[in-house]
C-alpha cells in the first residue's frame, strides 16, 4: 500500500483565511493526503479575519524531511523587509522532486527562493511582484492571467484564485488521478456558471 504523501501548508502571521481551504481540505478528504500546519514563528497565528492557528512545526528542512509538497500562504508579511526567509525549505523541497507552490503574496516567497527561474509563473500581478522583487530570476516567465500556473513542480496563483490553485497544486502532486481532478475543476466552475444576472452586478 502506497502511503499517503504529505502537503506543508506554510504560514505567517496575517495569513489569508480563503487561500488554504480548498487544497489542504480536498487533500485530505479527496485525496487522502496528510496536511500539516508549518510556520517560521515560534508562537500561534492570527490570521486577517482574527482566527487563531497553532503550527504543528517549524520551516526546518531538517524537521520537513518527509514533505512531498509545500504550500506558502499569502499574507502582508511576505512584502516585508523582515519578510521570514523559508528558501532553505522551499529549495529543499523542490530538490527532491516535490512539489512547491506558492498563492498571492505567497508567490513572493517562491521568487526569492529562485524557483521561478525557468518556469512559468503568475502572482497578483507582473507590476505588483517586481513592485516587490524587481529583479527576481525568472521574471521574464511571468504570465498575466487570473488563475493558477503551473509548470515544472511548480505551482503559483493570485489572491483571487483560491480554487485553480487547489486544482493544479493537486494536479501536479498526482498527475496519475486527473479523471478526478478534472471531477474538482468541474465542480468549482459551477458555482459561477450559476450566478444569476442581478447577483453578479457588483457596481
Amino acid at each position: 500500500m502506497t502511503a499517503p504523501k504529505t502537503i506543508g501548508v506554510l504560514f505567517i502571521e496575517g495569513y489569508a483565511d480563503w487561500e488554504y481551504g480548498l487544497l489542504a481540505a480536498s487533500a485530505v478528504e479527496w485525496f487522502g493526503s496528510r496536511a500539516v500546519a508549518i510556520s517560521p514563528h515560534g508562537s500561534p497565528l492570527t490570521s486577517i479575519a482574527g482566527f487563531s492557528l497553532s503550527p504543528t512545526r517549524g520551516a526546518d528542512p531538517l524537521e520537513n524531511n518527509d514533505l512531498d509538497a509545500v504550500a506558502v500562504i499569502g499574507s502582508d508579511g511576505w512584502t516585508a523587509k523582515d519578510a521570514p526567509d523559508v528558501s532553505p525549505l522551499l529549495k529543499a523541497v523542490a530538490a527532491r522532486g516535490g512539489v512547491v507552490g506558492g498563492i498571492c503574496a505567497g508567490t513572493l516567497a517562491l521568487a526569492r527562493a529562485g524557483l521561478f527561474e525557468g518556469v512559468s509563473h503568475t502572482s497578483n500581478g507582473r507590476d505588483w511582484i517586481l513592485g516587490h522583487e524587481p529583479a527576481y530570476a525568472g521574471s521574464a516567465a511571468y504570465q498575466d492571467v487570473p488563475h493558477a500556473v503551473a509548470d515544472n513542480n511548480v505551482v503559483s496563483a493570485p489572491g483571487s484564485a483560491p480554487g485553480t490553485f487547489a486544482a493544479a497544486f493537486l494536479e501536479t502532486l498526482f498527475p496519475e488521478q486527473i479523471d478526478q481532478i478534472a471531477g474538482m475543476r468541474a465542480m468549482f466552475a459551477r458555482e459561477h456558471a450559476t450566478v444569476a444576472p442581478e447577483h453578479g452586478d457588483v457596481s
